[in-house]
């Protein structure tokens, strides 16, 4: 198997708004699945929204990428800074179901390190959900460790 050409292709704001609503309900999905009730999920989501795209338009100094391989649209990629210049986070990164086994998530982690690099960031964060486990295994083996945890018992 040959290695995609991969590239970070920004998002137009037609592709964003069209994107934006997906990527809400893969959110609100992942938050049901890491122990949030419906109520919850959706409020999570909407805040999120409502944060960092006001209006439908991301908010300035983050970016959202396509990320393609060999010219498809393979996943996405959303970053931008924490508190300050220096410190990235990982707001949302997917990689299609379709192009997944093929290292793709690994690559595409290195290209969102390497343009956070070049925007002055020496710290790169993300969350992870617990039951995701294929992302914890990358996410450890590419350097990155934990650094808070949560738990929840249901009763």
């Amino acid at each position: 198997m040959t290695t995609p050409d991969l590239r970070l292709v920004p998002k137009t704001p037609e592709q964003t708004a069209a994107w934006l609503p997906v990527a809400m309900a893969a959110y609100e999905d992942a938050r049901r699945r890491a122990g949030d009730d419906a109520d919850g999920a959706a409020a999570a989501a909407r805040a999120s929204q409502d944060q960092f795209f006001p209006d439908g338009r991301l908010i300035d100094g983050h970016f959202l990428f396509t990320v393609e391989a060999d010219g498809e649209d393979a996943g996405w990629l959303w970053l931008g800074p924490v508190k300050d210049t220096s410190t990235w986070y990982v707001w949302d990164v997917a990689v299609h179901e379709s192009f997944r086994g093929r290292g793709l998530g690994r690559a595409t982690m290195a290209l969102a390190e390497e343009f956070a690099r070049s925007q002055g960031a020496s710290t790169m964060q993300l969350n992870v959900f617990a039951y995701n486990e294929p992302a914890i295994g990358l996410y450890g083996s590419l350097g990155y460790a934990v650094t808070s945890m949560h738990m929840q018992k249901p009763l």
